[in-house]
């Protein structure tokens, strides 16, 4: 499997966001169209969203479980 990714823009980038699967909350980094699939016939694209926690750590969840936390734009 060749490495294929791309950049997608997001509205939230560089705000404070919460992953509702998780609960887990920080700073989205970026949101990146990748190539998730194991096979080399068969690709299976997914948007991911990378979150930096307030460790510095960052983790990923996928685009449609984050939403903006607290804050004046608290809302989704």
């Amino acid at each position: 499997m060749s490495e294929q990714y791309a950049y997608v823009p997001h509205r939230l980038l560089r705000s404070r966001v919460r992953d509702v699967a998780s609960g887990a909350e920080g700073e989205l980094m970026a949101v990146i169209n990748e190539n998730v699939s194991d096979s080399v016939t068969h690709e299976h694209w997914m948007e991911l969203a990378y979150i930096r926690s307030a460790s510095g750590r960052e983790f990923t969840t996928a685009v449609d479980n984050i939403e903006a936390a607290g804050g004046a734009d608290g809302h989704r």
